[in-house]
């Protein structure tokens, strides 16, 4: 529930609350003397902002980086957990690297 800033008009005190929107209503309808200071709402209470990721939601993303070994998700995810997918992944760094030299020499327009 979001914490709201009032104040009353006849005596000038200022205060807090804790209502929810629908509360927050009625009560300024209830009370014609008390306004709402403008600002955003302060929330109290639910996100804290530095969640560990749950055993589940990491078995996910491991699945996902096994189905797409040669990404950087699926390297970062399996670092090379054997040494088959090591070599994979030596190979195809070699191959990749071979390709953007090849590319380099050869382009649509011919021979650079």
């Amino acid at each position: 529930m979001p914490l709201y800033d009032f104040y009353n008009t006849e005596t000038g005190e200022e205060f807090e609350l804790l209502l929810k929107l629908s509360e927050r209503e009625v009560f300024l309808k209830d009370n014609p003397n008390i306004k709402q200071k403008v600002g955003a709402p302060m929330i109290v209470g639910g996100v804290d902002g530095l969640r560990k990721i749950d055993d589940g939601f990491k078995e996910v993303l491991q699945k996902i980086g096994e189905q797409n070994p040669q990404t950087n998700f699926g390297r970062e995810m399996n670092s090379a957990k054997t040494g088959q997918q090591g070599q994979v992944n030596k190979a195809v760094d070699k191959w990749k690297k071979k390709a953007a030299k090849d590319k380099k020499v050869y382009s649509s327009k011919g021979i650079d």
